[in-house]
């Protein structure tokens, strides 16, 4: 085991209070999502929709991102954390689903710049040989903020919009990251000039952004609509209660945890490339088998694909962030976001029109032939473990 400093204990603290934000921030939609649909008289298209105007939020993050790259991490995740739960607050007062959908981009674009620069902050500061470990912390940490909800919404259903006003909290939590999150060493170590864009269409950069783009572009054309409608399928398919829905989730969130930490330590151990590209193709079988079977076979299906969903976390966050240079490893990181961005519409787009005629479960299945693409892909970059970062 080796022991942390104090400067990389206050990285992981307060990087991690953000990141426990933004996981809250991130998982209320998708558990409220039935009672949203229910109050607005919204269709699965509607929904679809709606998760495709939030993946427009990603598109935003990248120019944040690199400013991130050019006055350093602390600033960015402290703003951004701000300002996600300014929006939450406000989001809490929506009249409309569409109202409702401007607001939710904003907060994503702020999220998914606070999840890429705290990962890039962590995995620079963290022991070389504990990179994994210490990105399945602060997975750890998101899982935390993304169970707040879980747990607290069976005792408000349907009052959906508490959760986001409880969600504000982080207008106050924001200033403390500011205040006591240390600036990365490695980022003021490096001689950081130009454009980070540019910097990336150089090789060997290139070939690693343009890999990572369309394995995370693939991959989320099943997982976005996967994640996004699983409660809408178990609400209106399955008929599961909100009680029954938090308590799956809860069990989901169980086997996250022990994935977290596996994952972390056996990519430490074994390595980045073989682990991260079998743990993807495993995430998608079985996400996609789980809208197939019914009850027993969606609970199931559900908590196994959080665990390998879980497990590859740690592994693909350390591995991008040690594939990319310092220079521009966070503006790296949110073009992952982009990738997202495009395959979560593709996917959203495809299940509401698929669904008319395979159903909500069938269609979100047929999405799994196109992760099982992202997998495969994924072997075509170099194996990185306990490398020295790239400047």
């Amino acid at each position: 085991m080796i022991a942390l400093d104090r400067q990389q204990r206050l990285t992981l603290v307060w990087a991690g209070l953000a990141v426990v934000l933004a996981g809250f921030d991130g998982s209320v939609l998708v558990l409220v999502l039935p009672a949203v649909a229910a109050d607005f008289h919204a269709r699965v298209g509607d929904l679809s929709n709606l998760g495709s105007v939030l993946s427009i939020g990603a598109l935003g993050a990248l120019p944040l991102a690199t400013l991130a790259d050019h006055f350093g991490r602390r600033r960015l995740i402290a703003l951004g954390a701000g300002l996600f739960s300014f929006v939450n607050l406000a989001t809490a007062f929506v009249p409309s689903l569409a109202v409702l959908a401007l607001f939710r981009l904003v907060a994503s674009c702020f999220e998914i710049l606070v999840l890429g620069v705290a990962t890039a902050l962590v995995v620079e500061e963290a022991p070389r040989a504990r990179r994994g470990q210490a990105v399945s912390a602060l997975a750890l940490l998101f899982g935390a903020g993304q169970a707040i909800p879980v747990i607290a919404y069976p005792f408000v259903a349907p009052h959906w919009r508490w959760l986001y006003f409880a969600g504000g909290i982080g207008i106050i939590g924001a200033p403390l990251v500011w205040k006591y999150l240390p600036e990365g060493r490695t980022w003021q170590s490096a001689h950081v000039t130009g454009s980070a864009i540019r910097l990336l269409t150089k090789a060997p950069w290139r070939q690693r952004v343009l890999v990572l783009f369309g394995s995370t572009l693939l991959g989320s054309i099943l997982l976005t609509p996967a994640g996004l409608l699983f409660t809408l399928y178990a609400s209106q398919t399955l008929h599961l209660s909100p009680a029954t829905i938090s308590w799956m989730i809860a069990g989901a969130a169980v086997a996250a945890i022990v994935g977290y930490v596996g994952g972390g330590y056996l990519s430490d151990r074994y390595g980045r490339r073989i682990l991260g590209a079998s743990l993807e193709a495993v995430t998608a079988v079985f996400a996609s088998i789980g809208f197939r079977n019914g009850t027993p076979g969606f609970v199931a299906s559900n908590i196994l694909w959080s665990f390998f969903a879980s497990a590859s976390t740690p592994v693909t966050g350390s591995w991008s962030g040690e594939l990319y240079p310092t220079r521009a490893r966070a503006t790296a990181e949110a073009t992952g976001g982009i990738a997202g961005a495009i395959g979560g519409i593709v996917g959203l787009q495809g299940v509401a029109i698929l669904s008319s005629r395979f159903g909500l479960g069938g269609a979100i299945a047929l999405a799994g032939v196109a992760a099982l693409g992202a997998a495969a892909l994924l072997l075509l970059l170099p194996e990185t473990k306990g490398k020295p970062l790239p400047d």
